[in-house]
């Protein structure tokens, strides 16, 4: 006989219907199924975009299981005890989530795991996030791995589920618990003005994911290992938004991937393998968890950054460093949540070897602005760029702003673009900046156009001397 005692399915980075092995085992027991989501310290933790961003995924998750005569339920506090009044309320038998890898999330879970089953009340938990769950891959030597190349070599091979459609039913309970209103949280409170500015150019939620996705394999992913490269052009798939927040599953992408692959799109493997740098970011996380906080390479910890003159790292936030490529790519996160990927190198390069601020300053800053924030990849793309990172070979490359601009978008569409200062007739775009930054900086289109806060040439032998008196 099946137990027909509720369900709680909790929900966190996991917020679609289709492919969500929690939500679909929850379905399986037979009984009526509690979707939660709770507003706890890492949600309250999130910088102000995230915040904001997820707020919008979690209200069209709300939407998509009303569809479907279910519901989600929104509490807000400590996990463990938000969690263990909804068992007590609805007499649930068991409670299902998808994992997290960061240690945090990692303690968290486990302690509700051991309350949980103290309880009598049955935890289980599952991989939503990733395609390889980071204990599963290891070295021939029975070790993680340390450089990409040799783990997207062992895993490219590997069998990986297809992705499950959604449940064909959520059975609903007789009657549902107590739900907070998404608005009284105010998950957009930090963004200000700057939310209107920002929302045109957000894709929320599974339905508009998987159109997104349909679009690139359809149109782009066949010249995308050229494409990506240029910040003016739409040449990425653009989902790093949605896989943060779990309005796609990472196995729905590599399928569909793999099945351009198999239709000779010139571009999907290299996609492909993006997606294993996605993972080889969350395999680094778990096994060494201090790359989120430390210098990840041993040796750096002396290295002689600074955390930088007010004045100086401000403009840089601004995007007003007189350096094109670096600004552009400033006001492109403040109008749209976002980074071109080429963008963020140099941008990271930027601040921490011409201008030799430590990395977490920039870091930090990317957490509190990019709407597709993921902990682990910004923690390992900065310091992947600024030389203390993971395969960071070699540790002294400085990308030079003004060339890489050169190279990448020769005709000069991405300053454009985004820099009104000096234009006769500034784009929408770069107009919009002026009205998605803070008051408080008093800026405007009218403004000069800065010389550049630290030369390209004069920052490049400043850090490479600052290199050549370190051993590392």
């Amino acid at each position: 006989m099946s137990d027909q005692r509720p369900v709680i399915v909790w929900l966190r980075r996991d917020l679609r219907l289709s492919d969500n092995p929690a939500l679909r085992a929850a379905c399986a027991a037979g009984g009526p199924v509690i979707p939660v989501f709770i507003h706890d310290d890492s949600v309250a933790s999130l910088g102000g975009a995230p915040k904001w961003r997820l707020g919008l995924s979690v209200a069209s998750l709300a939407r998509d299981l009303e569809a479907r005569g279910s519901r989600l339920i929104l509490r807000h506090g400590d996990a463990a005890e938000v969690i263990a009044a909804l068992v007590a309320e609805t007499g649930a038998g068991a409670v299902h989530w998808s994992r997290l890898y960061d240690p945090d999330s990692i303690a968290r879970d486990g302690a509700i795991e051991a309350m949980l089953k103290a309880r009598g009340v049955e935890a289980h938990s599952h991989n939503s996030h990733l395609l390889f769950e980071p204990w599963t891959v290891e070295t021939g030597t029975g070790g993680f791995y340390k450089v990409y190349s040799p783990m997207w070599r062992a895993v490219k091979d590997r069998e990986v589920p297809e992705p499950a459609p959604a449940p064909a039913r959520i059975a609903a309970p007789e009657a549902w618990p107590a739900s907070d209103a998404l608005a009284d949280w105010r998950m957009g409170a930090a963004m200000d003005r700057g939310a209107a500015i920002c929302l045109p150019h957000q894709c929320v939620g599974e339905q508009a994911a998987q159109g997104r996705l349909g679009g690139f394999v359809a149109e782009t992913i066949g010249a995308y290992e050229d494409a990506r490269n240029n910040p003016a052009i739409s040449g990425t798939s653009n989902l790093s938004e949605n896989l943060t927040y779990g309005e796609i599953s990472p196995r729905q992408c590599w399928h569909a991937g793999l099945q351009a692959q198999h239709e000779g799109k010139r571009g999907a493997e290299h996609w492909l393998k993006e997606l294993v740098w996605r993972e080889f970011a969350y395999h680094l996380m778990y096994h060494t968890p201090q790359i989120l906080s430390r210098n990840w390479r041993e040796g750096w910890d002396a290295f002689p950054w600074s955390e930088g003159c007010d004045r100086d790292v401000l403009r840089w936030k601004q995007g007003r460093t007189g350096i094109p490529f670096v600004d552009a790519a400033m006001r492109e996160m403040y109008v749209t949540g976002r980074m071109h990927n080429r963008a963020r190198m140099n941008v990271a390069s930027y601040l921490t070897k011409h201008m030799m601020v430590h990395w977490r300053v920039g870091m930090d800053w990317f957490a509190e602005c990019l709407t597709d924030w993921d902990p682990a990849s910004n923690a390992m793309g900065w310091q992947w760029t600024a030389g203390c990172g993971p395969d960071a070979a070699p540790y002294f490359r400085i990308f030079n702003p003004e060339t890489q601009l050169a190279k990448f978008d020769p005709e000069g569409g991405y300053a454009r673009a985004w820099i009104a200062e000096g234009q006769a007739r500034p784009s929408a775009t770069a107009l919009s900046y002026f009205d998605a930054i803070p008051r408080s900086w008093g800026l405007s289109p009218g403004d000069p156009y800065p010389a550049p806060l630290i030369g390209l040439a004069e920052g490049r032998k400043s850090a490479l001397a600052a290199y050549a008196a370190r051993e590392f």
